[in-house]
Formats: structure tokens, C-alpha cells, sequence
């Protein structure tokens, strides 16, 4: 259980890491799956050794910016696509 593998803090840095990123991402978005996939990139750095909360919070967001990309991708191929189609 990762409660224990964190000291209380790092625990703490995780959850503020986390909530800063998810205010990067789009309303709307699925949040539930994209919190994952920031949890997943937080937790990946605390295990390689960098619990500080920069670290952490540059991981998080480094993630959260890479589902943007990806959500922007999906719609610039998704207006292309019906633009075709006319």
C-alpha cells in the first residue's frame, strides 16, 4: 500500500502535486482516469527518490500538459475528420 512506502510528508507533497495539476487540465475532461495518470507520474518520481514538492508538482504537471496535448490532438484530428466528410 503506498502509505507505506511515503513518510507522512511525501504523502502530503503527493496530494498537493496532484491537486495543482489538476486544475491544468480542461473542465470536462475525464477526470477520474486523467487523476490516475497524474497519480501514476507523482508516484514513478517519489519512487526514483525525488519526494520534494517541486519535483513532485513539475512530474504532475508535466502530465497534465501531455493530456492536454494529447485531448487537443484528439480534436484537431476529430474537426478534420468531419471536414472530410462534407
Amino acid at each position: 500500500m503506498i502509505t507505506e512506502k511515503f513518510d507522512s510528508r511525501t504523502l502530503a507533497n503527493m496530494e498537493v502535486a496532484l491537486e495543482r495539476a489538476s486544475r491544468l487540465l480542461p473542465n470536462g475532461a475525464s477526470q477520474h482516469e486523467h487523476r490516475r495518470y497524474i497519480a501514476s507520474r507523482i508516484l514513478h518520481r517519489a519512487e526514483t527518490g525525488d519526494r520534494t514538492l517541486d519535483g513532485l508538482t513539475e512530474a504532475a504537471s508535466a502530465a497534465a500538459r501531455e493530456l492536454r496535448a494529447r485531448a487537443k490532438s484528439q480534436a484537431s484530428n476529430t474537426a478534420r475528420v468531419s471536414a472530410t466528410r462534407r
